[in-house]
């Protein structure tokens, strides 16, 4: 079954999400990063690279040559299947698109980073219904613990 969490009240979404990435980068596992808007995904990229002086995150386009071996993929395509597993473990998609991913299906891992603004709580809660109307498995959590 696939599992999706909602990640509620992250002050900095993006910051967030490149603190998350760089989690998951240390433990091995592979990220696969989906925002539909190439710019937006371009300036992601930017943060990505320079979010801490000390923290490094090898990541690539999900079209660049080195995009299987690399362990973090960012795409504003639909991933390749091909690079949603590597290793023992399938990678994890953390989706920073206002839509679903599309072919949510290929992953067992879904994490969606929301923001304390209206507007991002409202295209998630959108997201909720239609993860929740595929059948998969919801969680919810508050990082203001």
């Amino acid at each position: 079954m696939i599992r999706v969490d909602f990640a509620f009240d992250a002050r900095d979404r993006l910051r967030t999400a490149c603190d998350v990435i760089r989690k998951h980068y240390l433990r091995g596992r592979r990220v696969i990063v989906y925002l539909n808007d190439d710019r937006a995904l371009a300036r992601f990229e930017h943060l990505l690279w320079g979010f801490e002086p000390t923290a490094f995150i090898p990541h690539v386009r999900a079209e660049d040559p080195l995009a299987s071996t690399t362990p973090v993929i960012l795409c504003h395509t639909d991933p390749d299947p091909s690079l949603t597993q590597t290793g023992s473990e399938p990678a994890w998609l953390i989706n920073l698109a206002v839509t679903c991913p599309p072919n949510s299906e290929q992953f067992t891992r879904i994490l969606e980073i929301v923001s304390d603004e209206h507007k991002d709580k409202e295209a998630a809660r959108n997201r909720w219904r239609m993860y929740q109307s595929k059948g998969y498995d919801l969680h919810a959590h508050s990082l203001q613990r």
